[in-house]
């Protein structure tokens, strides 16, 4: 196979161990899969300590940051793919329903609770420590720099990165 044009390097096996000067010929699949693995598993641990799911958060973000008041069924379809199977968001409102952490008002539509409110506060906090953590020894800008590379393979890989 020949390397496209512009392209000086050739892909190399994942290697956790990679010295700087071979970071170039890494796959980044490897290297985004093991951030997200790592990032994920430190959030959800943080969050397990106080007794709240990942996919909770999720959706009392949801339910407080929508325009509307939203329905069961459209926090379902709009975190679902976010969600490790088809049935998880569902299971998760009934869960913060029965936490009285969610309520339904007559029109079925979902609202936070007083204790739904503080539960989110709490864990915005916490998902904010957690952030500081990944960050540490990060500026903004190289963050910035990093998403926006992410971006651009995103695009190329879907056919939209452009000439």
């Amino acid at each position: 196979m020949e390397l496209p044009a512009g392209s000086t390097t050739d892909q190399a096996p994942a290697d956790p161990a990679a010295t700087d000067d071979v970071l170039a010929t890494q796959p980044v699949g490897y290297w985004c899969g093991l951030t997200q693995t790592a990032v994920t598993r430190r959030l959800r641990d943080a969050m397990a300590r106080i007794d709240v799911t990942q996919p909770q958060y999720w959706v009392l973000n949801r339910v407080k940051g929508g325009p509307a008041a939203p329905s069961r069924e459209e926090v379902v379809a709009q975190l679902t793919h976010l969600a490790d199977g088809p049935h998880e968001i569902g299971r998760v409102i009934d869960q913060l329903l029965h936490r009285a952490w969610l309520r339904f008002d007559d029109g079925q539509r979902l609202h936070l609770t007083d204790a739904g409110e503080a539960a989110r506060v709490r864990l915005r906090e916490l998902a904010t420590e957690v952030r500081a953590v990944v960050h540490r020894g990060i500026s903004d800008e190289e963050y910035v720099a990093a998403l926006k590379v992410l971006r651009r393979m995103v695009a190329n890989v879907e056919g939209r990165g452009g000439p």
